[in-house]
C-alpha cells in the first residue's frame, strides 16, 4: 500500500471519493438515524459496542473550495465552534500534528485528540473533488492532561464536490472511542442534534469567512 504524508494511502482518498458518488450502505447493518436539513445520518454498531457514522447531504450557498478551506482553518474554527476548548497545529518530526480539546457537559471530563490530517484535490470527469482525511496518532510532544480523557481511536474522512449550483454535496465518515462512561442520551444527542448543528454552524461560518480577521 502506498502511504503518503500523514500515513494515508491513495486508496483511502479514493474510498471517500467513491462514497460521495455512491453511498456504500449495503452488506452491513447501517441504520438511518435521522434526516434533517438535507442531511442523512447513518450509524453502524461495531463489534466493540461503539458506533461508526456516515453523513450524506447538501450544504447550500457554501462552495466546495470555501467549505474545505473553512474545515481546514483551525484558528477560524475556534471562533465558530462552541465546543472547542483548545485547538492548534504543531510540527513534530517534520509532520503537522493537530491538538484538539473538546468541551463535554458537566460533570463529564473533556476529551482531547492528537491527530494528523491531509487534504487532497482529486479530479473526476473534469470536476474538482476535495477529500480531507484525519486519524489519531501518538506523539510524546502531546502528553495527556490531568482531568482530560485522551481519545486514542479517531478517524474521519470528508469528501466535497459541487452540487451543480452554489453549494456543496458532502460525504463524511466519523468514528471515535471517547473512553470513559458516556451516557446513551449524550451519544444519541451528538448524532441526532450535534452533527446537524455542527454542519449548520459550519455553513454559517462559510458565509462569514471573508469577514474574519
Amino acid at each position: 500500500m502506498d502511504l503518503g504524508a500523514g500515513g494515508f494511502s491513495e486508496e483511502q482518498f479514493r474510498e471517500a471519493f467513491a462514497e460521495l458518488q455512491q453511498p456504500a450502505l449495503s452488506g452491513a447493518d447501517w441504520e438511518l438515524l435521522v434526516e434533517t436539513f438535507g442531511i442523512s445520518i447513518y450509524r453502524l454498531l461495531d463489534q466493540t459496542g461503539l458506533y461508526e457514522y456516515k453523513v450524506f447531504g447538501f450544504l447550500e450557498d457554501c462552495s466546495p473550495d470555501l467549505l474545505a478551506d473553512v474545515f481546514m482553518d483551525l484558528d477560524y474554527r475556534k471562533q465558530w465552534d462552541q465546543y472547542v476548548k483548545e485547538l492548534y497545529e504543531k510540527e513534530c518530526n517534520g509532520e503537522a500534528v493537530v491538538y484538539w480539546e473538546v468541551k463535554y457537559p458537566f460533570p463529564m471530563s473533556n476529551r482531547d485528540y492528537v491527530y494528523v490530517r491531509q487534504r487532497r484535490e482529486l479530479d473526476h470527469e473534469g470536476q474538482k473533488i476535495h477529500v480531507i482525511l484525519a486519524q489519531s496518532t501518538s506523539m510524546p510532544q502531546f502528553p495527556e492532561k490531568s482531568g482530560v480523557i485522551r481519545v486514542k481511536q479517531y478517524k474521519q474522512s470528508l469528501a466535497i464536490q459541487s452540487d451543480g449550483k452554489r453549494g456543496s454535496k458532502v460525504f463524511m465518515y466519523y468514528f471515535d472511542n471517547p473512553g470513559g462512561q458516556i451516557p446513551s442520551w449524550l451519544i444519541n444527542w451528538a448524532a441526532k442534534k450535534g452533527v446537524p448543528n455542527f454542519l449548520k454552524d459550519m455553513t454559517k461560518a462559510c458565509q462569514n469567512y471573508h469577514k474574519k480577521t
